[in-house]
């Protein structure tokens, strides 16, 4: 039996998540446009798609800080009360 709630309560870091995320689409971009260049689609392929899932982690990360404190509380946002039952 489980005793705290935070699995349904959970609050991820959405900076750190963003930074990650640039960093990650940076490195597709560069490896997709090189591996391009050099002659290997597979490997060009794989960056990307790799782009694609960068891009779309970026945008929902930053539709979540977007939407305010729900998302991205602050230190004066207490935490979420534990669900009932």
């Amino acid at each position: 039996m489980r005793t705290g709630s935070e699995p349904v309560t959970a609050r991820s870091a959405l900076r750190a998540r963003f930074w990650l995320s640039l960093w990650g689409l940076v490195w597709a971009v560069f490896g997709t446009a090189a591996f391009a260049l050099a002659g290997r689609f597979g490997w060009a392929l794989a960056c990307g798609v790799l782009w694609l899932v960068a891009t779309v982690d970026l945008l929902i990360v930053l539709r979540h800080i977007r939407q305010g404190p729900h998302y991205q509380p602050g230190r004066n946002i207490p935490p979420y009360r534990p669900p009932d039952g």
